[in-house]
């Protein structure tokens, strides 16, 4: 007998997106009794997210409905210095006082104001559209957002023409699988439901990661190579690959242009130089180029975790290149993905932000974001251009996430400095703000979503009214351009208004609006004969080259006798970068920021598992309960993060450790270039 559930007379259900930094982008089903939120599930008939969500965002209306939510507009009253005070406020007040002093910066110079953003949402509207017009319009101060993707991106742009991939519910039907870089199961979900059933169906599952990771756990086999040394090993398989001639030698010389230069690099990589340098044996390099070269089809899901060091920009190149040289390609199950986000470009409207308000004749100044640190501390120099005198942050926390926070901490802290935060919690650079601004969550307003993991356009209903007197960050931007005298028509616009300019006519936003997702028409093996969005339509290997650390035994023996453990700093399994960090019940499962070390690393400095350490290096100190685990491997201790700076056991997180220095490709920090020597604390 067939049940059928019906609505009760209070109850509707809404059709919503994840908002946050997670190539998943699930579609939501967001059920709500009597104006209150009292369930978020995944919808099952959108193809990715076919009914599951991760913990951490079934858990969303926990987060909505926090008893520490901002709920009202805040002054600060006490000293950047000390403890933080502030008061409420009325939005009318706050407004006017905003405006008038980022008008008095502006007059002297607009540069001089800098926004500071990323990815607490991935919307287009409550990122970057009303917020980009009124930046636009100021004329601020520009932001290189790079804190988490530009090395990878940078890569795939030089490589295949622009950020694309293959798709990833074809994962399935893959005879291999390497999963490089990335700890799935805690940060793509869906990609790892694909590949459970590959692994049913007879498919090897290959997990390549520094840490021992829940992903590892489940595969059929894990190495673990040294932090920063993936495109050393990419070069020894390449070598494998040339010298066993198990190449597609058609495909290479139909679509690969730099073969040869590549060719002759690979050569000079022998598995026994290549593990080496990578810390793992001869033939687990030997082993995993003939599983690659054997398995028909081939696939790579690699992500973000490997490109944040020196050379990560140049080691996503080299991994990129291995399914051309196999000719992976050719079938819709082989290939590589690590960012879909390319696929959309055509259909984004580029004038949604509307750079046409930007009046000034110069090119705008461009601060790249994972410097802060230094950049806050900049005075006025004909090479950096005006002292930044203001900052308004919305969607990130700086002050935990940044390398190097103590410099981050200095600069925020600055007298001087005039600083507004979109927010909906007191997160740690709400401590440091002059007005705390509430911010809606994805419950409450409207937005449109891309995705970086699959294919599909989806939109967020609001399922809710804002909460107190929270705003979205398109009223907020609003507002304030109203408050700062700016009366063009772009500040007008309504949410459902910048959704239908969002896309080009290509996506029917009518039909976004009632189904809740629409799929990009794209071929299934898009590179079968090459065809990629390169300028001469063929993959790209010359100039990419293995490039080691900055911190590290061979590249700078001297650091290493006095720090001699590399630290990488992954997510914990619960929180999303800082996100979730004060969600008590997901907290509550993380239990305290911990360090991971090796028993053979711990015994050699009489730590036990469960004791109090200092982890520590020249730029700073951060205390931390140690977990003796076979999660980490020798030489290297995990230091799990994001926790808020003000949960940590003296106020500092990982990010105390890290340092300011790029990558090779795309400008983006080195969260785990970085080496540490741990003690009792």
């Amino acid at each position: 007998m067939n049940i059928v559930v019906t609505p009760s007379p209070g109850q509707k259900t809404v059709k919503g997106a994840c908002p946050h930094d997670c190539p998943d982008t699930c579609a939501l089903k967001i059920t709500v009794e009597d104006g209150r939120v009292v369930k978020v599930q995944g919808q099952a008939d959108h193809p990715s997210t076919h009914g599951a969500l991760c913990t951490k965002v079934s858990r969303y209306a926990e987060r909505t409905y926090h008893a520490e939510r901002l709920l009202h507009p805040l002054k600060r009253v006490s000293r950047k210095d000390e403890a933080p005070r502030f008061e409420q406020v009325s939005w009318e007040s706050a407004l006017a006082d905003i405006a008038t002093r980022l008008n008095s910066i502006a007059a002297r110079d607009p540069q001089a104001i800098q926004p500071y953003s990323y990815a607490g949402t991935m919307g287009m509207l409550q990122g970057e559209a009303m917020a980009g017009r009124f930046f636009n319009r100021i004329g601020a101060s520009q932001l290189d957002r790079t804190i988490c993707a530009s090395a990878g991106a940078a890569a795939l742009t030089a490589t295949y023409g622009h950020k694309l991939g293959m798709h990833l519910r074809f994962f399935a039907e893959s005879q291999l699988i390497l999963i490089w870089g990335s700890n799935s199961i805690a940060s793509n979900l869906h990609f790892w439901t694909y590949a459970n059933q590959a692994k049913r169906n007879g498919a090897k599952l290959i997990c390549i990661d520094p840490r021992k990771t829940e992903t590892a756990d489940k595969c059929h086999q894990h190495i673990a190579l040294l932090p920063g040394t993936d495109g050393a090993l990419a070069l020894g398989l390449m070598h494998e690959l040339i010298v066993n001639d198990w190449l597609d030698a058609d495909y290479i010389e139909r679509y690969v242009d730099g073969w040869d230069e590549l060719r002759e690099k690979a050569l000079q990589w022998p598995p026994e130089r290549t593990a080496e340098v990578c810390g793992i044996s001869a033939d687990e390099v030997r082993g995993l180029a003939r599983d690659y070269a054997a398995a028909k089809p081939a696939a790579i899901r690699l992500n973000y975790g490997m490109q944040r060091v020196r050379g990560g920009g140049n080691a996503v190149r080299l991994v990129a290149l291995l399914p051309c040289l196999t000719g992976a390609w050719r079938h819709r199950a082989g290939g590589l993905l690590l960012s879909s986000s390319g696929w959309f470009a055509p259909y984004k409207n580029p004038r949604l932000e509307r750079p046409d308000l930007r009046t000034a004749q110069k090119a705008p100044r461009v601060v790249n974001m994972s410097t802060i640190g230094d950049a806050l501390l900049e005075e006025t120099t004909p090479e950096f251009g005006p002292k930044i005198e203001a900052v308004i942050v919305y969607n990130s926390n700086p002050v935990a996430v940044a390398p190097e926070s103590p410099k981050v901490v200095k600069g925020f802290q600055r007298a001087d400095l005039f600083t507004v935060v979109l927010e909906h919690f007191m997160t740690d650079t709400a401590d440091l703000a002059d007005y705390v601004l509430p911010a809606t969550t994805q419950l409450e307003h409207l937005d449109v979503h891309t995705a970086y993991g699959h294919t599909d356009v989806l939109i967020n209903h609001p399922a809710l009214a804002p909460l107190g007197e929270a705003k979205s960050n398109t009223q907020i931007f609003r507002e304030l351009a109203a408050a700062c005298g700016f009366d063009e028509q772009a500040f007008r616009e309504s949410d459902e208004q910048l959704a239908r300019q969002a896309f080009t006519d290509a996506i029917d936003f009518d039909a976004l609006a009632e189904q809740g997702w629409q799929s990009l028409p794209l071929a299934e093996a898009p590179f079968a004969e090459g065809r990629f969005l390169t300028a001469n339509g063929r993959a790209q290997a010359g100039g990419a080259d293995y490039v080691p650390n900055y911190e590290s035994a061979r590249s700078a023996p001297e650091l290493a006798a006095r720090y001699p453990l590399a630290m990488i700093s992954p997510p914990a399994r619960n929180f999303l970068n800082s996100s979730f960090v004060n969600v008590k019940s997901l907290r509550d499962i993380e239990g305290e920021p911990i360090v991971e070390i090796h028993a053979d690393d711990a015994g050699a400095r009489d730590l036990a598992d469960g004791a109090m350490v200092r982890v520590f290096n020249d730029r700073g100190s951060y205390r931390s309960r140690l977990k003796v685990s076979e999660r980490a491997r020798p030489g290297v201790v995990n230091g799990l993060g994001v926790w808020w700076r003000k949960l940590g056991v003296d106020g500092t997180n990982v990010n105390e450790l890290t340092h300011q220095h790029l990558t090779d490709l795309g400008r983006a920090p080195s969260f785990y270039d970085c080496l540490v020597e741990v003690a009792a604390a």
